[in-house]
């Protein structure tokens, strides 16, 4: 089964939904254009088919404790598919760890890693090298500023509507 298709109401609904998940029904058939409804039919196909993952809050959490973001360059040292699996496996675990991408290029993965200070980090870092998880380098990176964060998708540009 194929990717569902989308029309410019479904990414309408797409864009409005991920700018504000607690946005109202009447509100969303509104930016839609269409009557809530078949607005409310669209939104349940788009989260059925898996497009739609989920709702979250986005939290400024430096308002409330201090945290240091890092981002982490990871090379392993073998790589073959159990290596690859085995590190996977260990850094999914991990709720410090909030991103990883597996990255083509010079490096095999990059981490953001959110913790509570640099040397809880290191711990945690040096807790990764301890577990043998086949990590031959890493570099870290830490966040001294963040100039822009968005988690909101440009679908847009991204999606070419069907019809």
């Amino acid at each position: 089964m194929g990717a569902p298709r989308l029309d410019a109401i479904d990414i309408r609904i797409l864009d409005a939904i991920q700018r504000d998940g607690r946005i109202t029904k009447l509100a969303l058939a509104e930016r839609a254009g269409i009557s809530p409804t078949p607005c409310w039919t669209r939104l349940r196909r788009l989260e059925k088919a898996g497009i739609i993952t989920g709702y979250h809050a986005r939290l400024a959490l430096k308002l409330v404790a201090p945290v240091a973001s890092i981002l982490v360059e990871v090379t392993l040292a073998s790589h073959r598919q159990t290596d690859f699996e085995r590190f996977e496996r260990a850094i999914k675990l991990l709720p410090e760890v909030t991103s990883c991408w597996s990255v083509g290029g010079g490096v095999d993965y990059i981490l953001k890693i959110v913790a509570r200070d640099i040397d809880a980090y290191q711990r945690l870092i040096d807790d990764l090298l301890q577990r043998e998880l086949g990590i031959d380098r890493y570099f870290s990176y830490i966040i001294t500023k963040t100039v822009k964060e968005e988690t909101a998708l440009p679908v847009h540009d991204l999606i070419q509507p069907e019809g």
